[in-house]
């Protein structure tokens, strides 16, 4: 099956090469993200394998299944960037990568963590310029603080036990409670109770229509005062500009962002030499508090191997009519 990935990278290249490529798969790696001006790229191709920030509305999915593409497969878990119910419509199968590496992303969220608290970022940028000085870097011991979990899935129970390592006092959400967390004597809570108790949250969970600016200026609102905000999850869980509001009043003490409602314009791109048009991020990134990263939690050897074999066995899964990471519309 003639397979187009786009948005690749050369990391992308590297895994997807090192796998074992199942017979009957040809590959082609093309770094336009996928849009409608550049759907035209997918004709004659039987699948065409997506990332996070492609385009996946309806009109592009018309023109790949009017170009000959019969499956959509994402490298990714999450699909809220799919209309499933036009690729119903068209008869398009749609597939995914359900986990690769958990601990990635929740290793990347306690990176954020660790970096804020202690002002590396801040400290590395000082003694480059000579500056040995230690005013403004107290941090915080992690030991009996409390963390908020929204979201116990695989990433978020994995999160959970690394703060549990810390010896952080652990509260989680979720509308499906894990045992695995509880375990760990996390305690669920609803959201705003969670908000209101954490000293530090990290969200972990789906969009959806219902997740969809979970953290806004009233949740924000319901925090304690300096409280830190960790999202390696998706960019869309927080209304952005009412973090800025929440940083500038103090309310928010920490913000790490692996993750940006806007990003799709913006990452995975080396823009150093242009001006940044994005207004709320450009603000963002004046703040001495906020780190943002540009979507690289998912970023480590492991995870990309497991997201190129997964993807490359459910390509093939599906071409036999075998049992695959299908998704429901």
């Amino acid at each position: 099956m003639r397979t187009i990935l786009f948005s690749s990278q050369n990391y992308d290249r590297d895994s997807f090469l090192g796998a074992a490529l199942p017979p009957g798969i040809e590959l082609q790696f093309q770094a336009a993200r996928l849009s409608l001006d550049t759907a035209a790229l997918a004709e004659h191709h039987d699948v065409v394998c997506a990332f996070i920030n492609d385009d996946l509305s309806a009109p592009v999915l018309e023109q790949l299944a009017a170009g000959g593409t019969r499956l959509i497969a994402l490298r990714s878990a999450g699909y809220n960037h799919v209309d499933l119910a036009a690729a119903k419509r068209l008869g398009l199968g749609v597939v995914r990568v359900p986990a690769y590496s958990p601990h990635a992303v929740a290793e990347h969220a306690v990176a954020l963590i660790l970096a804020l608290n202690r002002r590396l970022h801040r400290a590395y940028n000082r003694t480059r310029e000579g500056d040995f000085s230690l005013h403004g870097l107290t941090g915080f011991d992690l030991v009996g603080k409390t963390v908020g979990i929204v979201g116990t899935g695989q990433i978020g129970a994995t999160f959970a036990r690394i703060m549990a390592g810390f010896g952080c006092q652990l509260l989680a959400h979720d509308p499906f409670p894990n045992p695995q967390v509880e375990a760990l004597g996390a305690r669920y809570l609803s959201l705003p109770e969670l908000l209101a108790q954490a000293q530090i949250i990290s969200l972990h969970c789906p969009l959806t229509a219902d997740s969809k600016h979970l953290i806004n200026r009233q949740s924000l609102a319901r925090m304690q005062p300096g409280a830190m905000l960790i999202n390696t999850g998706r960019g869309g869980l927080v209304d952005t500009p009412a973090l800025i509001e929440a940083l500038k009043n103090g309310q928010l003490g920490y913000l790490g962002l692996d993750v940006y409602e806007e990003e799709a314009q913006l990452f995975f791109e080396d823009r150093s030499d242009l001006p940044l048009q994005d207004d709320v991020l450009a603000r963002l990134l004046t703040f001495p508090n906020v780190i943002v990263t540009a979507h690289q939690a998912f970023l480590t050897r492991e995870a990309l191997a497991a997201i190129a074999e997964t993807t490359l066995h459910n390509i093939a899964a599906w071409a036999a009519g075998a049992p695959c990471n299908q998704v429901e519309g």
